[in-house]
């Protein structure tokens, strides 16, 4: 099978012929028709992040067909839709039998740790797939696999209740949909910022006030549009130190800021003003659930969350196509979200 994988940090993914997986008791082999491709993606071919063994098709937004399965698998066959939870763990240990499973002990991401979507077919536990619904395509299940459900877990993480508002940093995958569920979840206002004309206007259309972050700076115009009072909740989708730093100094009393672009870089925090005196809060967010997978699918199917103008270009199975696009993501632009679509 046809497999793009990155051979050493810092150099283009390559194109490779490997044999296709076979798996085990527990898994199902899946031919991947769609792979979402993150910005996540573009950290571990630069080396911010770590991934292997080496060499390792990346890709952990993936959608696709069952293939075949292995003798334990009751729930799903061959010819089932689904979409893949991107964590294989061993579904025993206390965090997954606590539903914090990307806390696993021997847990491995796929694309990361083992072989991930931007290839004809992968492998993962059986456990770790989801059906996916016929009105969902491929593409859009893919991304639900990541952008989607990271943004979902950012606002649960952060606590949001109906009424509050809500500052997004950052209009790629993440923050398309960070926009469109902090509405779906009762946020009455939600501030979108960004550098991108076009992302902003995607904002707008999802019912955001956009924040235009060439033309102003954040913290002031958020401060004024709220009437000094801030936010209750910004989610920091880039990971940059700067808009890090503004997420934090947006929010109101009791707000809390929920971290989840990844960054190598610290920033500087004033503990008194911005946090003790507010009673504010930093908070890591971690990958997503299993459990957050099925509201995700919900609010999809509803309409509530709809990728259509959030998925706006598609690229074939190919080395050069994907690594134009992780050139744009270490760039900080592109697409909102590019997938990879692969041949049935």
């Amino acid at each position: 099978m046809k497999a793009v994988r990155l051979v050493a940090p810092g150099r283009p993914l390559e194109m490779h012929d490997v044999s296709v997986p076979e798996p085990g008791p527990d898994d199902a082999l899946i031919r991947v028709r769609a792979a979402g491709i993150c910005h996540s993606d573009a950290h571990y071919r630069a080396g911010t992040s770590s991934a292997g063994p080496l060499p390792l098709a990346l890709g952990h937004e993936v959608a696709g067909v069952v293939e075949r399965v292995g003798p334990n698998v009751r729930h799903f066959h061959p010819g089932d839709r689904v979409c893949v939870h991107y964590l294989a763990t061993c579904g025993t240990c206390a965090w997954c039998t606590g539903g914090h499973e990307q806390f696993c002990a021997t847990g491995q991401m796929l694309g990361k740790h083992r072989p991930g979507g931007f290839a004809e077919f992968t492998v993962m536990p059986a456990r770790s797939l989801f059906a996916l619904p016929p009105e969902i395509s491929f593409a859009h299940g893919a991304v639900l696999m990541c952008s989607s459900a990271t943004a979902l877990h950012a606002l649960r993480k952060a606590r949001l209740q109906p009424g509050e508002s809500v500052a997004v940093f950052g209009l790629g995958g993440l923050g398309a949909s960070a926009v469109q569920l902090a509405r779906a979840l009762g946020a009455r206002d939600v501030y979108a910022v960004d550098l991108n004309p076009a992302k902003l206007a995607l904002a707008e259309r999802f019912g955001a006030r956009p924040v235009d972050a060439r033309a102003t700076d954040p913290v002031p115009e958020i401060l004024r549009l709220t009437g000094g009072a801030g936010v209750q909740v910004a989610l920091e989708l880039i990971g940059l130190p700067q808009t890090m730093q503004q997420a934090v100094r947006v929010l109101g009393k009791m707000g809390r800021a929920a971290l989840a672009g990844l960054t190598p870089q610290s920033f500087a925090v004033q503990p008194y003003t911005e946090l003790i005196n507010q009673e504010a809060e930093i908070i890591g967010v971690s990958d997503h659930l299993a459990r957050e997978i099925p509201e995700l699918l919900r609010l999809a199917r509803s309409g509530a969350l709809d990728l259509g103008p959030v998925v706006t270009r598609t690229v074939p199975l190919g080395a050069d196509a994907i690594n134009g696009v992780l050139d744009e993501l270490a760039r900080f632009g592109g697409a909102t979200r590019t997938v990879v679509e692969v041949a049935g």
